[in-house]
């Protein structure tokens, strides 16, 4: 069963900063470098992280996933959202 198929909570950034402990500028920096999911639009000039892909981004790096997993990690929640639309 999909993820997608329960109810989905979007974090926004100021909570993604709290949560990850790191600043607006390293979130984009770690788009850029496929280590976090790219937000999803909310509107004009709004944007969310679906919660549970984050958290699966967390879990990684307390397990001590090396940057190369937690990029191909990002790139299952990328296409797992693909799947879901």
């Amino acid at each position: 069963m999909s993820i997608y198929n329960q109810s989905i909570s979007l974090i926004r950034r100021k909570q993604l900063e709290q949560r990850m402990g790191i600043g607006r500028s390293t979130i984009y920096l770690r788009i850029n470098q496929s280590l976090i999911t790219p937000p999803v639009s909310l509107g004009s000039n709004s944007v969310g992280w679906p919660e549970h892909e984050i958290n699966a981004i967390i879990a990684a790096r307390v397990a001590g996933k090396s940057d190369d997993e937690i990029k191909v990690l990002v790139s299952e929640l990328e296409a797992a959202r693909k799947l879901a639309a």
